[in-house]
Order: structure tokens, then C-alpha cells, then sequence
């Protein structure tokens, strides 16, 4: 009879090398950007010392940025920071408290 090995990930957000969920995502997408402006800044005829670089600066500022903001915010983190804009500071209530507390008699 073959043993099969469970699968204890099932329900769990991505990882990799500690990044989780939305971090991995800005990770990527920052790595190509600096990839693509590099590119850009060679074609242009930008010294291919400066280049290389800006891309050593900016991929390793990059990897502790976001190994950095994971650390702090942990997986949720990010979008409990921008749902922070929607919600109401303070509510506002112009009814005047008798009436708040006033009962309707059938």
C-alpha cells in the first residue's frame, strides 16, 4: 500500500523565503521595474558602470524595504493600512438625545 504525504498548506497564503501573501507580489513587481529601468538606461547610452549600479542600489534597497515592511505590517498589514482612509474618523450625530431615547407607545 502506497503512503501518500498531506498536504498542511491547504487554506494557506503564499510564501516564499518568509515573504507572505501581497509582499511576495510588490517584490516581484519591483525587481522588473528596476529591471526595466535599467534596460531603458543602457539602451539611452548611460554608462554601463552607473547603470549596474542603480540596479544593484535599487534591487537591494528593494529586498529590504519589503522584507522590512513584512516584518512590521505582517501578512494583513498593508490592507489594514489602506482601509484606515475609508472608514469615518468620528461619527457625527445631529439628533437631539430626547429624541434618541424617546419610546413610540402603540
Amino acid at each position: 500500500m502506497s503512503e501518500y504525504s498531506i498536504n498542511k498548506g491547504i487554506g494557506r497564503s503564499v510564501e516564499y523565503k518568509g515573504l507572505k501573501a501581497q509582499y511576495l507580489f510588490i517584490f516581484a513587481g519591483g525587481l522588473l521595474a528596476i529591471f526595466v529601468v535599467f534596460v531603458i538606461m543602457y539602451i539611452a547610452g548611460i554608462s554601463q558602470w552607473v547603470c549596474i549600479g542603480f540596479g544593484a542600489t535599487g534591487a537591494s534597497f528593494l529586498v529590504w524595504l519589503t522584507f522590512h515592511i513584512n516584518a512590521k505590517y505582517g501578512q494583513y498589514g498593508l490592507m489594514k493600512l489602506t482601509s484606515v482612509k475609508y472608514r469615518p474618523r468620528y461619527i457625527i450625530n445631529r439628533l437631539r438625545i430626547t429624541r434618541l431615547i424617546k419610546h413610540k407607545n402603540k
